[in-house]
């Protein structure tokens, strides 16, 4: 049996394994269950903070649909991180505020044969305790307790043993872990390098609906994510969406920077393709690259976390006498009720009313407020915000602190499938590199004639990158898929100095699809047969088409 360590888990650091770079902190993995109830792990989404010290501390969102009890989730760890609990709320908060934008500006050239009815606007992309007193000898138990709704345990697995991954998965299923024995071989390498496993599993009285995300706090390091165990569960093209926060912008220190394609886009309608546009550039880099979506001071995302004035009605709820009117104050938490963890709070707190079905209760207890008195027996108002504040209020909160503590955040994503989780993506830092607006902007103008509808005019659409874009109606003329229109405007190599270097320049590939395309696109009075145009319409042939786009080039140099 191999010596169990006890002691303050806040001393404990990340072991060095490489002499010549700081070691990667590892964080997220994959997910185990029985074949009988596959897990749905539809996307990674992980907050990675580095500290000033070089301490890292990883916020990690947990997929999962299916029965309660057939959940275990593990992945390897360096040392015996701190192991806390986050919050659902602030990663949705911390997408919406981060996510791409894609804004259409348009005017209209002319008269159309009817009455104007566009209303251009612009679109988001979608972004797209366990029993630790036995276990096989070649197994140690290093942590174990309860966080949130979980039950937790970190073992080390001796790795000198013929195979080391299945002693740790058979000593995870004896100990009430329901996980696969397939997938085994795929720790053996975090295995035999001294990482631990850090499982964990909902506790008897949580279901599905409960899970959370988790906080683990490590020692210094670099942000990594061991995507390989992922591999076990991953659908196809899944997403892995990173926030990572330290002293400058992040980049994928093994992994390739992705430049996407503006052309690509369709910025009619971005939720229609932009997740196929990163899936496809992705490809492009052999499934390891990652596309920069935002990079820029960390500051204001944390009030889009938990904003001031969220903090302060909490404040104020506990600074006030609520005897005699609890039925007020369950009114007023009606503000809090989307949170994680509110829901258990108050189940676990307000008793139903008689005569009141306990769902019809808890689903809409606004409307039961005046059925509530102070004689309600077992509702202590302090004991309820006491916890709210632990178990709700805090997760929030501190994910917010790590925003206001860290000065820059990077966003980045990409999806892979599990033949391309060859590799454990690790993120650096780039002091030389420029922030990356996750607002993105063209102008187009519908060219109308008095014989074309509108849903039937030409448009140019004036990219970012520089390029004009003609097209018809309400469609875009590029999709994914289309062998002369890559997905990745440059791929480039990006170290901690310096702005990269460029592997991959589909630049003039681009240009000339565009032209090609463009050259196909009539004017309307062309296209419609018409002698003349009104004024404006701009009736361009070929040569006027030609030089539109190199102009608009031109002046984006």
């Amino acid at each position: 049996m191999r010596n169990l360590l006890t002691g303050g888990l806040g001393a404990l650091t990340v072991a060095a394994t490489l002499a010549s770079s700081p070691t990667p902190a590892r964080a997220c993995g994959g997910f185990f269950c029985n074949n009988t109830q596959p897990v749905n792990q539809a996307a990674e989404r992980i907050i990675f903070a580095r500290h000033d010290d070089g301490e890292v501390t990883a916020l990690i969102q947990i997929q999962y649909s299916g029965p309660s009890e057939n959940f275990a989730w593990m992945l390897p760890v360096q040392g015996v991180p701190e192991v806390g609990v986050s919050s659902n709320s602030a990663f949705s908060r911390l997408q919406a505020a981060t996510n791409p934008l894609y804004q259409l500006n348009t005017t209209i050239e002319g008269r159309c044969r009817e009455p104007r009815r566009f209303f251009p606007a612009g679109a988001s992309a979608p972004t797209a305790g366990p029993d630790a007193d036995a276990g096989a000898p070649p197994v140690g138990v290093l942590d174990a307790g309860t966080v949130g709704p979980y039950d937790y345990v970190v073992i080390d697995v001796d790795a000198s043993v013929d195979e080391p991954g299945a002693e740790a998965i058979a000593w995870l299923r004896d100990n009430g872990y329901d996980v696969d024995e397939f997938g085994a071989d795929m720790l053996e390498v975090y295995l035999e390098q001294g990482m631990n496993l850090l499982a964990f599993r909902l506790t008897k009285d949580a279901d599905a609906g409960s899970i959370r995300p988790v906080r683990l706090s490590f020692g210094a390091g670099l942000p990594s994510i061991p995507i390989r165990p992922t591999a076990v569960a991953a659908t196809d093209d899944m997403g892995v969406m990173v926030w990572v926060l330290g002293p400058h912008r992040a980049i994928p220190a093994n992994y390739r920077d992705l430049e996407l394609n503006d052309a690509l886009i369709d910025w009619i309608n971005p939720n229609n393709n932009y997740n196929d546009v990163v899936t496809q550039a992705a490809n492009e880099a052999g499934g390891q690259g990652f596309v920069t979506e935002m990079a820029g001071p960390a500051l204001p995302l944390a009030e889009a976390i938990w904003p001031e004035g969220m903090a302060n009605s909490f404040d104020w709820l506990r600074s006030q006498n609520w005897t005699i009117r609890e039925g007020e104050l369950l009114s007023e938490l009606s503000s809090f009720r989307s949170l994680d963890g509110m829901n258990e709070l108050l189940r676990r707190h307000v008793p139903v009313p008689p005569g009141i079905e306990e769902d019809a209760f808890y689903g809409c207890m606004d409307c039961y407020v005046s059925r509530l008195t102070r004689d309600i027996e077992g509702l202590d108002p302090t004991a309820l915000l006491e916890d709210m504040r632990t178990e709700v209020i805090a997760p929030m909160a501190e994910t917010a602190a790590l925003f206001r503590e860290i000065p820059y955040a990077t966003r980045l994503y990409t999806t892979m499938s599990a033949h391309e989780m060859t590799m454990d993506p690790v993120f650096d830092f780039n002091a030389d590199l420029g922030d990356v607006d996750n607002v993105h902007s063209a102008d187009r103008v519908i060219e109308c004639a008095s014989g074309v509808s509108l849903s039937e005019a030409p448009y140019r659409v004036y990219l970012p990158s520089g390029e004009v874009v003609r097209g018809v109606g309400s469609e875009w003329p590029f999709a994914t898929g289309d062998e002369s229109m890559p997905a990745t405007r440059r791929v480039r190599r990006v170290g901690t100095e310096g702005e990269g270097a460029v592997i991959d320049d589909n630049a003039d590939r681009i240009e000339a699809t565009i032209l090609a395309h463009n050259a196909t696109v009539p004017p309307p009075a062309t296209r419609f047969g018409c002698s003349s145009t009104s004024a404006g319409a701009n009736p361009t042939g070929l040569l006027g088409l030609l030089a539109l786009t190199l102009f608009a080039r031109r002046r984006s140099r």
